[in-house]
């Protein structure tokens, strides 16, 4: 009972992250789903949206302004990337690792600034000290200053953006570019244009995430992007094996990736609840994500089998 008790006095907390975490998700479908491409750096632009925000906040900037300036480093991240992959004509996926291995070392300097130290692993963030858009200390509160509030219209506002965006010629080209590039081409689409604009849109809302994430959590350090791109992964796909057949619209899609990000915090929270360790979170990422990706796999290889043989067998 008191384990049901602490489960549900654990849901709006996890809700928040989820919220969060969504927007990365989102930044992630757009890669992995859209363009088709393995992005690694978002372990990287994460933590680097999070270094920028709470370095300006501490400095006394408005929040706001920091949050863009987060983003901004976010969209720097993903051009880097871009241009590695593009006009390097390095592999996508190693383009990513080696911009998530530079962001490594910039992220200590970042938090550094205003600091004698030449780097910093650590940055704390307070409601007391600092002026914060969202903080988990509210998270329970029933008047304005409930970070969920805030968060539901950040999330609504970006699925908008993007879902408007994304109807344009320039984010028809995006889309025509993952789903067939050759094609593209033939179209006069500039394929490598359309990759680094993907690239650029993704590690920004990462770097936005990354931003609200600190301020949530209160703090921003050097790890909490390692494994930031598994836990989108899982996003997407729990949001898309739960809702494929539900949301069909592209804003819908956008939104399975939130959702799954919440799901995904609210399995974390009972789990935790039901006694596993906390440095087992990693491990239990792995495991639902080869789960979720599993299950179309299987679905299509036993259950649309028995349903064709049946249907042959009733002819």
């Amino acid at each position: 009972m008191n384990m049901i008790q602490s489960f549900l006095n654990s849901l709006p907390n996890a809700f928040g992250q989820g919220l969060i975490w969504g927007v990365m998700a989102i930044g992630v479908y757009i890669t992995y789903k859209i363009l088709d491409i393995a992005d690694l750096t978002v372990d990287g632009s994460l933590t680097t949206g999070g270094a920028v925000c709470a370095v300006l906040i501490t400095l006394g900037w408005d929040p706001w302004l920091a949050l863009l300036m987060a983003v901004i480093a976010g969209l720097l991240a993903g051009l880097i990337t871009g241009l590695l992959h593009t006009a390097c004509g390095i592999p996508a996926i190693l383009a990513g690792i080696l911009t998530q291995l530079a962001l490594y070392s910039l992220n200590l300097r970042i938090m550094a600034i205003g600091d004698t130290a030449p780097t910093k692993a650590s940055l704390a963030l307070s409601p007391d000290r600092n002026t914060l858009l969202v903080s988990s200390r509210f998270v329970r509160s029933l008047g304005l200053n409930n970070p969920l509030l805030l968060l539901v219209i950040v999330v609504a506002a970006v699925i908008a953006l993007l879902y408007w965006f994304f109807g344009t010629e320039l984010g028809s080209s995006l889309r025509a570019t993952g789903s067939n590039a050759n094609m593209a081409r033939a179209q006069g689409i500039n394929t490598d244009k359309a990759k680094v604009l993907g690239l650029v849109v993704s590690n920004g809302l990462v770097a936005l995430s990354g931003a609200l994430l600190a301020q949530y959590s209160g703090s921003n350090t050097i790890d909490m992007g390692r494994g930031a791109i598994v836990i989108g992964l899982a996003a997407v796909i729990i949001g898309e094996v739960l809702f494929k057949k539900v949301f069909r619209n592209f804003a819908l899609k956008l939104l399975s990736a939130v959702l799954g990000a919440i799901i995904y915090y609210m399995v974390i929270t009972l789990v935790l609840r039901l006694g596993l360790e906390s440095t087992d979170l990693k491990l239990l990422t792995a495991a639902v994500v080869a789960v979720f990706l599993a299950i179309p796999y299987f679905k299509k290889k036993y259950f649309t089998k028995k349903a064709k043989k049946g249907g042959q067998t009733h002819a």
